[in-house]
């Protein structure tokens, strides 16, 4: 392990063992028991190894992390305002003990990593979330992280590096702080100022940073945040695609794989002190492009300014002047001037119907990428999600929009019936929660990939759970449309037809959690579509389905 001296940033932790000591903790590893880390967990321990996380040499122990969340320090009174962890599973946690190590590998089982374990403890996460983000709401994305996506016990040591994190997208793009530091050096570049951006560059956007690095007189890292979760490749040829717009001496472009701390003081610091290690002198971001309240970060780089070592600056957002074909700060447009503007809802809006986008709001490429991006809607994957109780008409109903559907044609249709998937995808489940939750999962994962890929995925499943219902609407609403069609048919009605004896078997206690009869079934608040059969034939129903997607531009 090497500590950088450098005249970007200061002094530079780069975690990762030399060659020799790496090939003896391969070696010794195969005895270890280790952990495969989540791509969350990659892009940390890339960015701890790297250097990106100094002065961290490892996953904060108990007394950092308190410290961290009373203090906005370590233990040793440096600064640092996020915890970095690493969250483990109780299994894995029983296996451990301070003083034993533990193999980090990736989902295929490349070692990537040692940790040297220190501490094991399990966190309150509902304090460690009003701490973070200041809430408690499981809306907020950084709380919904920690209470629900995150294993409960918590690891921490030294670590030492084995292999860097493979990214196999845009290579070019990619550097790690020591090559960043290396590449202002050999240009000359002494004043540094990133951009951070997590969203497309309009050309506001694109005035904004050339501008502020002009104005500064820094040279001008574009430095966006990508995260292996998303999709942001079409983000990235934007990128690209604008480069040759800044002046070409001044402008680097480089990717930042840093996990998201959905906003707040803490986040914005956080990403300060990385920039500062990439060698960065100063930080800057579009004003409200960074979930953070303008006094309070004040008030914090007040106190802690001084240690932070990097100059921050959230900008006021550009307006385009129409009398003067330029973008200007909103507070000096004249009150007589004439303003134009392209808000995201109604960028969307322009979108999905396939509408005009004005030239001056982006350049032609970046346009582009938003088109293939973001299709209108009679041009994108769809995932149609029936859920209702058995016997309630999902399956007849997906089957007859299905065919209505390959008759329109234009897209790919794929059916994910209930019985169809358990048989062929899910047959080694039983009906437990449990197992039923997972048997969701994978036909929201399958219709994720479809509707991905343009194509339409018809799913009749039961689900009776709301959480797992919206889970899936997450896991799929990034790539294309969802609606949820609640078949409402009464549990009278469903008992009633009981083509399969389940409903005089449940009854009979034959069949255990049966849902409606011996387990609940939780229907939905608000769905896109409500349909109850009774008194509606199958043609009548998928023709209400059939109706709604012409309404909503999913077909034209």
């Amino acid at each position: 392990m090497d500590d950088l001296i450098s005249p970007y940033g200061g002094e530079l932790a780069v975690l990762f063992a030399d060659h020799r000591r790496a090939a003896t903790l391969k070696e010794a590893s195969l005895a270890m028991p280790s952990w495969d880390l989540s791509p969350r967990q990659q892009a940390e321990l890339d960015l701890l190894m790297s250097g990106a996380f100094s002065p961290l040499r490892g996953y904060l122990g108990r007394a950092d992390y308190e410290h961290v969340l009373t203090e906005m320090r370590l233990a040793d009174g440096r600064l640092w305002p996020v915890p970095v962890t690493l969250d483990i599973s109780e299994a894995a946690a029983e296996r451990l003990v301070p003083g034993q190590d533990l193999a980090l590998r990736d989902l295929e089982g490349v070692l990537l990593a040692v940790l040297h374990v220190e501490d094991l403890w399990q966190p309150d996460r509902a304090t460690e979330a009003r701490v973070l983000y200041g809430s408690s709401n499981p809306d907020h994305p950084g709380v919904e992280r920690l209470l629900t996506r995150t294993h409960p016990v918590y690891v921490a040591g030294r670590v030492e590096g084995v292999e860097p994190v493979v990214h196999h997208s845009f290579t070019a793009l990619r550097h790690s702080p020591g090559e960043l530091r290396q590449q202002f050096a050999k240009r000359g570049w002494v004043q540094v100022a990133a951009f951070h951006t997590a969203e497309p560059m309009y050309s506001a956007q694109r005035t904004l940073s050339a501008r502020t690095a002009r104005e500064w007189g820094a040279n001008l890292l574009l430095h966006p945040v990508v995260q292996e979760e998303e999709d942001y490749y079409y983000r990235v040829r934007g990128y690209r695609a604008i480069l040759g717009q800044y002046p070409a001496q001044t402008t680097l472009l480089s990717l930042l794989s840093l996990p998201d701390r959905a906003g707040g003081v803490r986040a914005v610091l956080g990403q300060a002190i990385v920039r500062r290690n990439f060698g960065c002198s100063a930080f800057f971001w579009e004003a409200g492009s960074l979930e953070v309240d303008a006094a309070a970060l004040a008030e914090v780089v007040a106190r802690h300014g001084k240690a932070l070592g990097i100059q921050l600056l959230a900008c006021d957002p550009l307006v385009y002047v129409e009398d003067c074909a330029d973008f200007l700060p909103a507070t000096q447009v004249p009150a007589s001037a004439r303003t134009r503007s392209v808000e995201d809802m109604e960028l969307q809006r322009r979108l999905r119907e396939g509408l005009e986008i004005p030239a001056w709001f982006a350049a032609a490429e970046v346009i582009a990428e938003l088109r293939a991006r973001f299709p209108a809607r009679s041009k994108q994957g769809l995932t149609l999600f029936f859920t209702g109780l058995s016997g309630a008409g999902k399956s007849t109903i997906a089957k007859a929009v299905q065919a209505k559907l390959l008759e329109l044609g234009g897209r790919p249709v794929t059916l994910l019936d209930g019985d169809v998937v358990r048989r062929n995808l899910s047959s080694e489940l039983g009906f437990s929660k449990e197992h039923r939750n997972l048997n969701i999962r994978r036909i929201g994962y399958v219709a994720s990939e479809i509707t991905k890929n343009g194509g339409i995925a018809l799913c009749a499943p039961i689900a009776p759970y709301a959480e797992l219902r919206r889970e899936v609407r997450q896991m799929i609403s990034r790539y294309g449309g969802f609606i949820e069609v609640h078949v409402a048919t009464s549990l009278e009605v469903c008992e009633g037809r009981d083509r399969k004896g389940l409903y005089a078997k449940a009854r009979a206690g034959i069949i255990k959690e049966f849902t409606g009869i011996s387990d609940p079934y939780e229907a939905p608040q608000h769905p896109e579509l409500r349909i109850d059969t009774e008194g509606l034939s199958v043609e009548e129903a998928a023709q209400r389905v059939f109706l709604y997607l012409e309404q909503q531009g999913y077909i034209a």
